[in-house]
């Protein structure tokens, strides 16, 4: 229903938006970063038609150079959105593959260089894994849910896998943990009642605190950050 309001709110407009972004994916002279910017605006304004309301704490713990990752908990297909709108840093993200089939998100995908995994695909998963790696080590950033999908428990997790922070051992780079309270209810309930989700920006794990840790230590350490920070903000 929040879908049906923001198409029928922005009915007039949603065609030009869709175009734009489909030309930001094929035009060669449109940077990462107009691409990023112009898909930021398309989204605060879909989210204001939709009656959503974005909080965000912790900005402030961004690190100060680009190429990081984000690790936030995964709670619906509204995710995504949240961090579009909040987010003052540009980044691309890594979805299931088949997110790429997806009409609007098919083409922000294209537009940021996203990557579409097939988890049951291991060599495939392989070659994500690195071309991320090497994305961030050239200063770009990049958001990965650790759940592999969403939750569908609300407010709840499932366990992070470790193999989401292969990246991250990769590249050497800042991961910063995410958490997110409430974003299941924009496009997981049928309702269009106005909604307020939360993101909070964590203090990020440098390489030199977690480079001697498993991957599923990481994984286990990052889940006990972000279950304790969710309490505290519920």
């Amino acid at each position: 229903m929040r879908i049906a309001l923001m198409v029928i709110r922005l009915f007039l407009k949603a065609p030009y938006y869709l175009f734009r972004i489909w030309w930001c994916g094929k035009s060669s002279k449109i940077s990462f970063e107009e691409a990023y910017w112009y898909i930021k605006m398309v989204t605060q304004k879909a989210n204001r038609a939709g009656r959503v309301t974005i909080e965000t704490y912790g900005i402030e713990n961004l690190p100060e150079k680009d190429g990081f990752i984000f690790f936030p908990n995964h709670q619906g297909l509204f995710d995504v959105l949240v961090f579009l709108d909040s987010c003052p840093r540009p980044f691309s993200f890594v979805a299931k593959k088949e997110a790429g089939n997806i009409i609007l998100l098919k083409q922000v995908m294209k537009a940021l260089g996203a990557y579409a995994m097939d988890r049951e695909d291991i060599r495939q998963s392989m070659k994500v894994i690195q071309k991320v790696a090497d994305n961030v080590k050239q200063g770009k950033n990049f958001l990965i849910f650790p759940e592999g999908t969403r939750s569908r428990m609300g407010n709840k997790m499932l366990e992070f896998k470790g193999g989401s922070f292969k990246s991250a051992v990769k590249a050497k780079c800042p991961i910063v943990p995410c958490t997110l309270i409430d974003s299941f209810k924009p496009f997981d309930e049928n309702s269009i009642r106005p909604v307020t989700v939360k993101l909070i920006y964590m203090p990020p794990m440098y390489y030199e605190e977690y480079k001697d840790m498993k991957t599923v230590e990481i994984a286990s350490e990052l889940k006990r950050r972000i279950e304790e920070t969710m309490k505290t903000y519920l």
